[in-house]
């Protein structure tokens, strides 16, 4: 009996090298915001990658002026983008976060509680901020304050 399951183990595991039992398929991957692989999921008919001509909604705004990392969008960038601005991430950031959407850069200035320190702060980084459309790909969930990113 132990070397029937032997053979098997060999057999199958020969097969499985030589590619005899598997099928690839090329399907469309999603990735979170940070390019995390936390979310993996295999669409269920078989499409390959190069036919897919339809474009997410993340890669669409992308395509927009949200797509230039150069400024932070207050209504959809997650809130670890905020730590190259010190004094801004954990607490501030959140604040931000929190309180959006914005009608335009200058609303930031309107959050509740804010102390003098904090209004200078932003003040002082009002050109690195901009405003576009929220975008439910960005906000659902409340991923942009927790996306559980490690």
């Amino acid at each position: 009996m132990r070397g029937l399951v032997r053979l098997l183990a060999v057999l199958t595991i020969a097969m499985s090298c030589l590619g005899l039992s598997q099928r690839a398929i090329a399907s469309p991957m999603p990735l979170t915001y940070l390019d995390s692989f936390s979310s993996f999921t295999l669409q269920s008919s078989p499409v390959l990658l190069a036919e897919a001509s339809s474009v997410n909604p993340a890669d669409a705004k992308l395509a927009t002026e949200f797509g230039d990392k150069e400024k932070i969008d207050l209504n959809n960038t997650h809130v670890r983008y905020f730590r190259n601005y010190p004094g801004f991430y954990p607490t501030l950031a959140g604040k931000i976060v929190q309180n959006a959407p914005y009608q335009s850069v200058e609303d930031v200035l309107e959050i509740p509680g804010l102390s003098e320190r904090q209004k200078k702060r932003l003040q002082g980084n009002l050109d690195n901020f901009m405003v576009t459309d929220p975008a439910r790909v960005y906000n659902d969930g409340d991923d942009r304050y927790n996306p559980g990113v490690y």
